[in-house]
């Protein structure tokens, strides 16, 4: 039984809408450089580096790891260290780690061949039902609806849907939706039109509802519910961390450590780090604890910077700790002018930048 509702919707048919969007999608597609292609390793590689990205932001990062790894091959080869240095400053760390793994399990799994079918693309670490829907339309021609972000938008407005969106219940209910609408000429072409008409057209606030050509099937807005939908009742609770990051260095060297807890930035370098329950910090035991007896020739600290995360805000203290000789450690030893060549946390990465050692 199909979902639309013909009395719902005004007798207006809504199986025109996919041709709605097609004639739209002329019109006003971008021109993206992963759209030049049927290649599912492309594809594939923007689809992770654009999850909660925004395209302008995720294109540099597309063409740089499509330079410097063109092949599905380079990338499972690449050491995990310069994967994770060239997604440095895009966010969400375990996107790249996923991607590192992926890319290995197409080379032992898959004979280096990119899976053709949603059921093996959906195999990959890292790759969700979207992510699968949407390189198998766009690369093989398959035939499922992408449901993203914009996706629910654009749905849950036209057939009013005013139920949680994270609700799975409801979730479903707009995935038959999409199928439904999809075409069967070229799936992947139409995925790609819904998705860029929520990010230009139907956007989360102040859409130009007056100059839609979906006006005349959007519920929403025959009751004035386009503000309204769609609704989303759970939210991240936030949560404030205190880092005090100690950079202990003598006239050459630095310290170094790998992040390798199950947290942000896993896998990712920093200096040694306390973190406390504020920004105060018991300076000369803190010290003591990393440094033990050795002596110090200097500490300055600087005032706490604030690093806004998805659900967390992250306030980082930077003491510099001068030493006349670094000792033996477990810490990584790093000379001064090579700790930009590691992969570091953005928040590190710009203290770095605008301050001198």
């Amino acid at each position: 039984m199909e979902l639309f509702s013909p009395l719902k919707l005004k007798s207006l048919d809504p199986h025109n809408i996919p041709e709605v969007l097609d004639t739209w999608f002329d019109q006003n597609e971008r021109l993206m450089p992963w759209r030049e292609t049927r290649d599912p390793y492309r594809i594939w590689l923007s689809e992770i580096i654009l999850q909660q990205t925004r395209v302008a932001q995720g294109t540099p990062y597309y063409l740089a790891f499509i330079n410097q790894f063109p092949t599905i091959e380079k990338l499972a080869n690449a050491p995990e260290d310069e994967v994770l240095k060239l997604w440095q400053g895009l966010g969400y760390y375990s996107r790249a780690r996923n991607l590192h793994f992926a890319a290995k399990q197409v080379m032992m799994e898959f004979s280096g061949e990119f899976p053709n079918q949603y059921s093996s693309i959906l195999k990959l670490k890292g790759v969700g039902p979207y992510t699968a829907s949407a390189i198998a339309s766009i690369a093989f021609g398959e035939k499922r609806a992408a449901v993203d972000g914009n996706v629910i938008r654009v749905i849950s407005r036209l057939f009013g849907i005013s139920e949680d969106t994270n609700q799975s219940v409801t979730q479903n209910t707009i995935q038959k939706l999409a199928d439904e609408l999809i075409k069967d000429s070229n799936p992947g072409r139409h995925n790609q039109a819904m998705m860029e008409f929520g990010a230009m057209q139907c956007v989360p606030k102040n859409p130009n509802c007056q100059n839609c050509p979906l006006s005349e099937y959007c519920i929403a807005l025959q009751n004035q519910w386009v503000d309204q939908i769609p609704l989303k009742v759970k939210k991240l609770k936030r949560r404030s961390r205190y880092f005090h990051y100690f950079i202990i260095q003598d006239d050459s060297n630095v310290w170094l450590h790998r992040r390798s807890e199950n947290d942000i930035w896993n896998g990712l370098y920093q200096f040694p780090l306390i973190e406390s329950s504020s920004n105060e910090l018991n300076l000369p035991d803190a010290v003591f604890s990393i440094l033990g007896s050795l002596s110090v020739e200097m500490i300055k600290s600087n005032k706490a910077k604030k690093h806004v995360l998805s659900h967390q805000d992250i306030y980082a203290t930077f003491h510099h700790i001068k030493v006349k000789c670094l000792p033996e450690s477990s810490f990584i030893s790093s000379k001064l002018n090579e700790v930009h060549t590691f992969a570091l946390p953005r928040l590190i990465d710009r203290y770095l930048e605008s301050n001198d050692f």
